[in-house]
């Protein structure tokens, strides 16, 4: 699995080793050897930005050739094959977009100190369009400066931080629980006690009914049965919003509208999304002013503290929303995958489960474990989590603005450019990772340094606000499915992926669970 080390070219491999970047056109005889990437204060100076190797033609000479051959789903290779052919740091530009491009974890950390107080991600054009349009408030994900920071720092009371996760434990193990039972009954109903399936459909269920739960406190009985109507159009709605993102992304706001039955499409999603979520919210607030205390989600506390006015809860309710089904969904299928086709990291999870807690004997328990303290003593789990983003990012990139001036591997980047730290590509290069083909948990839990190598959810202050919900439903959900089955990949070939806004199996794999004695 993944780019394996010979895949990396000479020049490129020299120069992740020694820490500096081809100079291209350059040969030892001229003096133009690999520079090595020096750190703040080293006194060598940095090279020019305009030095900086760059990717492909023009601008929109390279946006005509993704949009001619389709390109925009291998986006993720065609970084990765940038990294190889230029070195660990490269100029990239395609439409509207022109950044910076870097590999390494140490030149993460260096866009993390040049952040500043109101740290910066690539604005989607599209998105910000139809909020415009439509009269709504922006959301976290699309807002910057002051603004930004008022909501974040309401939100983390309610999201992010320990005390906020904690609340919404007991209610993401009640749903996966009834996910382990619902698939149960699938599987004793089978014959020879062997369920051979394309888990992604149950996967977007169990996650629509997760994060519906843990924002508004309410259930919408998903798991057993045919999907509701208003659920089958909102999950419709969100693979059309991503699948029509990626074409617009590297558009200016002025051409958004040149592809008429393109950007219709678009605005119809977003509209459907904000549709579902608005009346989620709107019952609930009805409650709210009634003098009841609706549910026991996220909706409910924002609503409790007062902290933030209600077209601002709103709009960063309907991004949780629409962002926390596919984010979990697809995690979750390439880690059932992963352990399906490794049985012996499979085992050793089930090993430490039994240690952690004995699995779910109790219904109001894990043997006599609390949910927080069950989590606290899965770190093999937690690791499994890890590695799976690693070889599958959602995201395959982290963008941040840097506020100042900063040294990306020896080049001078001016305040204010576009950088990104190219995740795939990063949990796929040898020189990072050894042996990148590899599925080891346990590499997250050696001697080994991976400060910046974990950076799926992002970092610093802009960090993804969902992270501390992502992981613990992911984490309940595979503590009872590894609890109650064992799990078979039909095939060990890897799944091949594409890029649509997030990071996605080509074909879904599939899977056979058997029920365990």
């Amino acid at each position: 699995m993944g780019a394996p080390g010979w895949l990396w070219g000479r020049g490129a491999r020299r120069a992740l080793s020694s820490g500096g970047s081809p100079i291209p056109g350059g040969s030892p005889s001229s003096g133009g050897s690999p520079i090595s990437g020096v750190a703040p204060g080293s006194g060598v100076a940095p090279r020019p930005f305009e030095e900086m190797p760059r990717a492909g033609r023009g601008r929109w000479l390279n946006l005509l050739s993704l949009w001619g051959r389709g390109g925009f789903q291998d986006f993720h290779r065609r970084m990765e094959g940038g990294f190889q052919r230029l070195g660990p740091v490269y100029r990239d530009r395609v439409g509207s977009l022109d950044c910076v491009n870097v590999l390494l974890p140490r030149d993460a950390a260096q866009l993390l100190r040049a952040e500043g107080p109101f740290p910066r991600r690539m604005g989607i054009a599209a998105w910000s369009a139809h909020r415009s349009l439509r009269a709504h408030r922006c959301g976290l994900f699309l807002l910057n400066g002051p603004e930004w920071r008022a909501d974040r720092l309401a939100l983390n009371r309610a999201v992010l931080s320990p005390a906020g996760a904690r609340r919404l434990l007991p209610l993401l193990d009640a749903v996966a629980r009834d996910f382990a039972e619902s698939l149960g009954g699938r599987v004793r109903g089978t014959p020879g006690g062997a369920l051979t399936i394309d888990p992604h459909p149950l996967l977007f269920r169990f996650t629509l009914e997760a994060s519906s739960y843990a924002l508004y406190g309410e259930r919408l009985g998903l798991l057993g049965g045919s999907l509701s109507g208003g659920a089958q159009r909102f999950l419709g709605a969100l693979e059309e919003m991503l699948r029509t993102t990626l074409p617009l992304l590297f558009l200016p706001p002025p051409l958004l509208r040149l592809h008429p039955p393109l950007w219709q499409r678009h605005l119809r999603a977003w509209d459907a999304i904000f549709q579902h979520a608005d009346a989620s919210i709107q019952r609930l607030y009805r409650e709210f002013c009634r003098g009841g205390v609706p549910g026991g989600g996220v909706l409910a506390e924002l609503l409790l503290q007062g902290q933030l006015p209600l077209p601002s809860i709103k709009a960063n309710v309907t991004e949780f929303t629409a962002g926390g089904v596919d984010t979990t969904a697809i995690p979750l299928l390439f880690t059932l995958f992963e352990l399906g086709r490794n049985p012996g990291v499979q085992r050793e999870l089930r090993e430490e489960l039994r240690a952690a807690g004995g699995g779910p004997r109790d219904p109001r328990g894990w043997g006599g474990a609390t949910l927080p303290e069950l989590l606290g003593a899965l770190p093999l789990l937690k690791a499994a989590i890890k590695e799976t983003l690693r070889l599958y990012p959602v995201g395959i990139t982290v963008q941040r603005y840097p506020a100042t001036d900063v040294v990306l591997h020896n080049y001078r980047v001016p305040a204010g450019t576009l950088c990104q730290v190219a995740l795939y590509a990063m949990g796929r290069c040898p020189d990072v990772f050894p042996h990148p083909e590899r599925y080891d948990p346990r590499r997250w839990l050696g001697k080994d340094d991976t400060t910046f190598k974990a950076l799926a959810f992002g970092f610093g202050a802009r960090q993804c606000i969902g992270r501390r919900l992502a992981e613990a439903e992911m984490m309940l959900f595979l503590a009872h499915v590894l609890s109650n089955f064992s799990i078979e990949a039909v095939s060990s070939e890897d799944v091949p992926t594409v890029f649509r806004f997030i990071l996605m199996p080509e074909r879904s794999p599939l899977l056979t669970f058997r029920a365990l004695e």
